[in-house]
Parts: C-alpha cells; structure tokens; sequence
C-alpha cells in the first residue's frame, strides 16, 4: 500500500512544482520508489496534437520519473486559468470518480506518492460540486503546506492551517520558500508560524535551491 502526501499551498504561484520536485528526487535519491500525481492542471502548452502538461513534466524530468507525464495528470487543460473554469471553457468537467482511480493506479506503481494541488486549499475544481480539499479528502492525504517566506506569510499559513484542521484534515508542516538565511522578519515567520500553530517548518528553500535540507527518513515519515 503506497504512502501518500499532499502538497497544498497558501495561494498560487508560490512554488508548489518546484518544490515538489524536490521532494520526490530526495525520496528517489534515497533510493525510495517515489512518485507524483496531479488531479487537475490547467495552462497546458500544445505541442503538435498533444497537450503537455508542464507541472509533471517538470517534475518528471527534475525527479527522473520514466513515465510519461501525461500519465500523472488526470485532467489537462489549455486554457491557464482555475481548473474549475478551464473545465467549463473546454467542456470537460471534472470527475472525483476517475480522480480517485487515476490515483489509486499511481499508488499501484509507487511505494510513495506526492500528489501536487492546484492553487491553494479552496481552489474551485468544479463550480458549486468540487474544491481543492473535496479531492484532498477523496484521496485520503495529509498535507504539506508551501509558503512564501515574506510579509504576509503569518498570516496566510496560519489561515490556511487553521482552515484545514476545522475540516478535519491532517497538516503534516509547511516549507517557507523563498527564504533568506539571516533575514531576521523571514527567521520571525519561521517561529511565529511554528509558536502558534504547533506546526512545524520541515524545510526551508532558498531561491533557485537544488535541494532541500531535511533528511530522507524524516521526509518519508509525513506520508501516510
């Protein structure tokens, strides 16, 4: 039975993909069997008569995953907007059923799964039917929060964290990314996140990181 983790974010554009692709190489260069699945990703880019999904490309060639990158994403959408109207624009909604199999096809090939959201926690994946954390309960996953390191952040994470405990759902920790060693209002996010939520920060990236500083057995125990 696979482990499974998911990576959720405090907004868009905050370093999600990136990220993630780090976990999953660290997992692989560790020797784990690791992989990656996404729901929804919108924003395609078309090459020739495919559309290529670019988040699990990334990661599939930063994490040296064999499979195509197609095969990690259930729905693929051109247009870069919300999936949930990306959905709507190209007339092919989103269904939890084939979410939830996809999925448990990827569990079938990897001992640990990192499922990657879109935006952040209440992301609209299908008007008025489906949100971000309806596929995050769906699929059984507890989550790992991605976080710019600048102002604002306090209060971002601790909604974000704070939200996902009233539905019930496990958060495993937050990664600050961005982070500027030494940057004493960055080093105060860092505390006052930990301090007042009981969350803690697994990891800290900087700009362009090539890695992430935290071991691979403490990476592998948040999957659950």
């Amino acid at each position: 039975m696979a482990k499974k983790l998911f990576i959720t974010a405090t907004g868009t554009d905050v370093g999600k993909t990136y990220l993630t692709a780090l976990l999953v190489k660290k997992l692989r260069q560790a020797g784990r069997n690791a992989g990656y699945y996404k729901a929804a990703l919108s924003g395609a880019k078309r090459r020739g008569t495919r559309l290529i999904p670019g988040d699990a490309e990334y990661v599939k060639r930063q994490a040296g995953l064999e499979h195509a990158a197609e095969e990690l994403v259930s729905y693929i959408y051109e247009t870069a907007v919300s999936p949930h109207l990306a959905a709507e624009l190209e007339e092919n909604p989103v269904e939890l059923s084939k979410v939830k199999e996809d999925f448990q096809r990827i569990c079938g090939i990897f001992d640990y799964v990192t499922a990657e959201g879109s935006g952040g926690i209440l992301c609209p994946v299908r008007r008025n039917l489906l949100m971000m954390e309806d596929i995050i309960k769906a699929l059984d996953c507890p989550i790992l929060i991605v976080a710019p390191a600048e102002l604002g952040t306090i209060n971002h994470t601790i909604l974000t964290i704070e939200y996902a405990r009233s539905r019930e759902m496990e958060v495993k920790g937050v990664i600050l990314n961005w982070f500027h060693k030494g940057n004493a209002m960055e080093e105060d996010n860092l505390r006052f996140i930990e301090e007042y939520t009981g969350v803690p920060v697994i990891a800290c990236a900087e700009e362009n990181a090539r890695d992430l500083e935290i071991e691979p057995e403490r990476l592998a125990a948040l999957y659950r």
